[in-house]
């Protein structure tokens, strides 16, 4: 009986090891990368889930609500009464943002469209011979430079704001120069006007222009422009029909970068401007800390939010346009 239970064994042991997978190194190896790629990528998809979708979702929800004495101020969407469940949705708020008697909020969002359009535009004109400078630089020069445009981003946000308005003030540096040189006889109001939140945003967010147009004007093949010279093609042709085409993709990232987050500006406005530039930023703080309207103030800020989507949707597809057209060339 030992020697057939051993037999058995034996025959057991012989099927086990022939039907056994063997796992290699290499085999191994390639789980091994597979597990790490998932994790790398998953850490970004974390991120937006976590500080981006939550959120939105948590806004939204509380721009299905109405405003209510209680803590926090807005009243809950699902009830139980008499043991049923009862979900309510409020789209007061919403339609409120459209038909004010005053217009505030449609006027605010116009205004905040058009201090970032041309914001935009004024960091663009700017920033674009800035980054030309630096491209075209020798390389030790090219550094000083460099450190020249984001060294001002190395102080804090607030303490550049208050440092304009002791220059733009009736008594500030601004006005002195000016008297000084004859080209106004009195101090003129330049502190809590338009134009100050105008030079404010292009002050602080003009790094953002810079930084995407120098590396595009890196990448840019000058035997072109050459080339165009050569055969007599005028200098603002020239950089119309060969320049802006190679550093397209740095103008729309540069845009974007200053664009999107000037449209919610909120510091800028609120230090450096009247009582007139009123912008989307100042009236979600007056909605939220003033009035205690949060449901309002969620809808205003979910409709900032999805004319924020627009021209990230435009970007993406020009960036995508851009890379079909590289893959056909190679």
């Amino acid at each position: 009986m030992t020697t057939g239970l051993s037999s058995n064994l034996s025959f057991i042991r012989r099927a086990f090891l022939q039907k056994r997978v063997v796992v290699t190194p290499a085999h191994s190896n390639a789980q091994n990368n597979s597990w790490r790629r998932a994790a790398i990528i998953a850490v970004p998809y974390l991120w937006m889930i976590l500080f981006f979708l939550v959120p939105f979702l948590i806004i939204f929800k509380i721009s299905l609500s109405v405003t209510a004495i209680a803590i926090p101020p807005y009243s809950p969407l699902v009830t139980f009464e008499e043991g049923a469940m009862q979900i309510i949705l409020h789209l007061e708020n919403y339609t409120y943002i459209f038909t004010d008697p005053d217009g505030t909020y449609i006027r605010s969002y116009l205004k905040s469209l058009q201090v970032a359009a041309f914001s935009t535009l004024f960091c663009l004109l700017i920033g674009y011979p800035i980054a030309w400078a630096l491209a075209t630089a020798k390389p030790a020069m090219r550094n000083v430079l460099f450190m020249l445009v984001i060294m001002p981003s190395w102080t804090s946000f607030v303490v550049r704001i208050y440092a304009w308005m002791t220059l733009m003030k009736k008594d500030g540096l601004i006005n002195d120069i000016l008297m000084a040189l004859g080209i106004v006889s009195e101090p003129v109001q330049i502190l809590q006007t338009d134009l100050a939140v105008y030079i404010g945003i292009v002050y602080c967010y003009l790094p953002y222009m810079v930084l995407p147009l120098f590396s595009a004007l890196m990448k840019v093949d000058y035997s072109l422009i050459e080339a165009a010279s050569d055969l007599g093609c005028r200098p603002i042709k020239t950089f119309f029909n060969t320049l802006i085409p190679q550093t397209k993709s740095g103008i729309v990232a540069g845009s974007m970068l200053v664009f999107i987050p000037a449209i919610g500006e909120y510091v800028i406005p609120e230090l450096l401007g009247g009582k007139s530039s009123i912008l989307i930023g100042r009236i979600l703080w007056q909605e939220f800390f003033n009035n205690r309207d949060w449901p309002l103030a969620c809808a205003v800020a979910i409709l900032m939010l999805i004319i924020l989507v627009i021209p990230i949707v435009f970007f993406y597809k020009l960036e995508r346009k851009e890379q079909e057209k590289g893959n056909a060339r190679n």
